[in-house]
């Protein structure tokens, strides 16, 4: 098992490169709004990426994120 520092030696540079494509994303999806001139479209997918945000910035929780991911993501028909 690796230590809380060989955790983050080891995948911090792949954790920053995904934080930063969904930064791009929310980005493109932002200005992309703005040009419509309007607000942005319901769209659940939106909604969930920001509730994955608030599952994973919550420092607080236990350590579930990713099954709790898995069931927020997962289709409902399955």
């Amino acid at each position: 098992m690796l230590t809380a520092s060989e955790v983050v030696e080891k995948y911090f540079l792949d954790a920053r490169a995904m934080l930063l494509e969904l930064a791009a994303l929310l980005d493109r999806y932002d200005r992309a709004c703005s040009q419509a001139n309007n607000s942005p479209p319901e769209d659940p997918r939106m909604e969930l990426l920001y509730q994955a945000l608030a599952v994973i910035a919550d420092r607080k929780t236990n350590p579930d994120r990713v099954e709790r991911l898995l069931v927020m993501f997962s289709d409902p028909a399955e």
